[in-house]
């Protein structure tokens, strides 16, 4: 499988959460290191698409599409489902 960074689901990304998420700050809950979802690894042909932290290779996200929706598991991020809706209703009133 190849491996690509976050930028590669910055269009699926705003798809989902309405707003540019390739520049919000993504803490993984195993090892705690954080950084830009840009750079996340992505690998784009699991069963979905899985997002990992670049230092523990730790699973942060997946997104699937199920019957035409987008379902996304954020567990492996420390903030989780909160955090990243935090910072994409923030981006979206400025």
């Amino acid at each position: 499988m190849v491996a690509l960074d976050g930028n590669a689901i910055g269009g699926l990304l705003q798809e989902v959460f309405g707003t540019d998420m390739t520049g919000a700050e993504a803490t993984c809950a195993t090892c705690g290191a954080a950084g830009p979802v840009a750079e996340t690894v992505v690998y784009l042909r699991g069963p979905g698409t899985v997002v990992r932290c670049r230092t523990c290779s730790g699973v942060l996200m997946v997104i699937s599409q199920i019957r035409g929706m987008n379902c996304v598991d954020l567990g492996g991020t420390e903030r989780g489902q909160a955090g990243v809706a935090a910072f994409a209703e923030r981006e979206r009133t400025t």
